[in-house]
């Protein structure tokens, strides 16, 4: 049985060809460490991952030097490093109710830091406006997903920056189901940092991501780990100049390859090219489910503020179960659950049921979409 894969959410899949002849390259011609010597293989790790932090600084339009684009192992980690090295005693948060575990397990961890969260409505939206009655004055942090990894819906990030710019208070944005799928703006969007992962929509490797940071943000930042950078090598202080100050350790360069690649082949297939195709797709998906009996979309039923990922609820039924069958009779592979996000089904009023989520990418069709209606109309 041919699979259909739907669940980009998750990660992106497959990856352009060029992505995994890339890192075998490497991996096999080339071999050597960044930031560490200066023989030709080893200049050419130097600019394979200059190139990929100037590719990141200029797709999301960041006006800081590139580098304060800081390489991460990945999302979680950018957001570990916000929260863990910026947050001190006494400092108070805001978050919305639609945050992944990647936010509040880190926060959590903070018993000495207090938050409030934006209530999201029954599609998973927040109104940016609610966030003033929750600032204080010891209010240090706005940090919101862009996207719902649950529902779909995107934030009007752009008006909750104006509100943090107005306060004078730093607005972290996580991108993790946006970039690569919707357009994000650093400067528009008055971000003091955005973190994201190179294998979701922005069609890299795993075990990669990107912390793009102000120039003030990175002062007030401490590193969550220290080591050697292959830089300042007579003193045994961390540098304090950007990106070796949050870049200690061996760097994964087949990951740095893989993800420059794709981000090449992003950047020539152009953010608006991937966002019409989604659309297309979204718009496919909406009107096909529409009408099926006992399932329930959980999420926003319009385009214009969304991303491709669809949570349903097929009612009186265990969703397990369906998404068991989804895979075993009809060859379509998914996610079901609480996707690390208890908070935004409690939102959605799907706790602790959870949804069967299927998730669009950029190497889905149109066959994909109709075979996914089939099998669920089949199902309900």
């Amino acid at each position: 049985m041919n699979t259909i894969y739907l669940d980009n959410a998750a990660t992106s899949f497959p990856k352009p060809e060029a992505v995994a002849q890339a890192m075998v390259r490497y991996l096999t011609e080339v071999g050597a460490p960044l930031n560490r010597s200066v023989y030709r293989n080893a200049q050419e790790t130097e600019l394979v991952t200059l190139s990929l932090r100037e590719q990141l600084k200029g797709f999301f339009h960041f006006p800081e030097k590139a580098t304060h684009v800081i390489l991460t192992p990945g999302n979680t980690y950018g957001l570990n490093l916000i929260i863990k090295g910026y947050l001190r005693p006494g400092d108070h948060v805001i978050v919305s109710s639609m945050e992944h575990n990647a936010v509040m397990r880190p926060l959590l961890q903070l018993p000495e830091v207090s938050f409030d969260r934006v209530r999201a409505d029954a599609e998973g939206f927040i109104d940016p406006h609610d966030i003033h009655a929750l600032i204080r004055p010891n209010t240090r942090l706005i940090l919101m997903a862009h996207g719902s990894n649950v529902a779909g819906s995107v934030q009007d990030a752009e008006a909750v920056g104006a509100i943090a710019a107005q306060y004078g208070i730093p607005f972290v944005l996580d991108g993790a189901q946006t970039a690569g799928h919707f357009p994000l703006d650093f400067e528009r969007f008055h971000l003091s940092a955005l973190s994201v992962p190179g294998h979701k929509g922005l069609l890299g490797p795993s075990g990669i991501g990107a912390l793009l940071l102000t120039d003030e943000m990175a002062r007030q930042l401490s590193p969550l780990i220290a080591g050697g950078t292959g830089s300042a090598s007579d003193s045994e202080l961390l540098p304090e100049y950007l990106p070796d100050r949050f870049e200690s350790g061996t760097m994964n360069l087949p990951g740095i390859y893989g993800w420059e690649a794709a981000m090449a082949y992003v950047s020539e297939v152009g953010m608006d090219s991937l966002r019409a195709h989604e659309l297309l797709l979204m718009r496919r998906f909406i009107n096909g489910i529409r009408d099926i009996p006992r399932v329930r979309l959980c999420g926003p039923k319009g385009l214009e503020h969304r991303v491709g990922v669809f949570s349903l609820d097929f009612v009186d039924q265990d969703n397990a179960a369906v998404s068991f069958a989804l895979e075993q009779r009809f060859g379509i592979l998914i996610r079901c659950g609480l996707h690390c996000a208890p908070a935004a089904h409690r939102s959605l009023g799907t706790f602790p049921r959870g949804t069967v989520r299927f998730s669009l990418g950029y190497a889905n069709t149109e066959a994909d979409v109709d075979a996914a209606i089939a099998a669920i109309g089949a199902l309900a």
